[in-house]
């Protein structure tokens, strides 16, 4: 049986830790990786100082913040993005100097108007050998508007603002 050291009233006293609490602990963060040490601890009747010794010791977990990512891509969008950089790359090689010039690369992104969690508030328990969790925005917004955003191998040729109330198609783009 584990056993952590842990003080009261400025004396040392040892705990019990036993399968089943460190089994419920396990449990709780599975199910909500984003709960505090004193949330666990309140829930379990059990000392944050203990709370954190289970996590970090027993189950070797560490609280990591989120990696920002634009999107999660599926598998078939990955292979079709793929095959266009192989495209692009081999057209690349045939000729550097012109190819670079050609390409105008265009992107669209949201841009909301809302506060998002801070890197503090989006903390969640993983185990230690793990890397970062990822998550996309999905905060609902007060509000936003989507910017496309046109650049070359010189820099950004054009910005436009979508209208509220329309929606971009193959006659958005033709208009450009």
């Amino acid at each position: 049986m584990n056993k952590c050291l842990h003080t009261v009233a400025s004396s040392w006293t040892f705990i019990n830790i036993t399968p089943e609490i460190i089994e419920q602990v396990y449990d709780m963060v599975l199910d909500d990786r984003l709960m505090k040490v004193h949330e666990i601890a309140e829930t379990t009747g059990i000392s944050k100082e203990r709370v954190g010794y289970i996590l970090h010791e027993e189950l070797d977990m560490k609280k990591l913040c989120a990696r920002w990512v634009l999107r999660l891509f599926t598998k078939d969008q990955k292979r079709t993005g793929m095959k266009i950089s192989e495209h692009c790359l081999e057209r690349f090689n045939k000729n550097k100097t012109d190819v670079v010039h050609q390409f105008i690369t265009m992107d669209e992104t949201w841009i909301h108007h809302y506060k998002p969690l801070s890197k503090q508030q989006s903390k969640q328990w993983t185990a230690a050998r793990c890397s970062a969790p990822k998550k996309t925005k999905s905060v609902p917004s007060a509000g936003k508007v989507m910017a496309s955003v046109f650049w070359n191998a010189e820099g950004i040729l054009f910005i436009d603002y979508l209208e509220k109330g329309k929606t971009i198609n193959g006659e958005y783009y033709s208009n450009f």
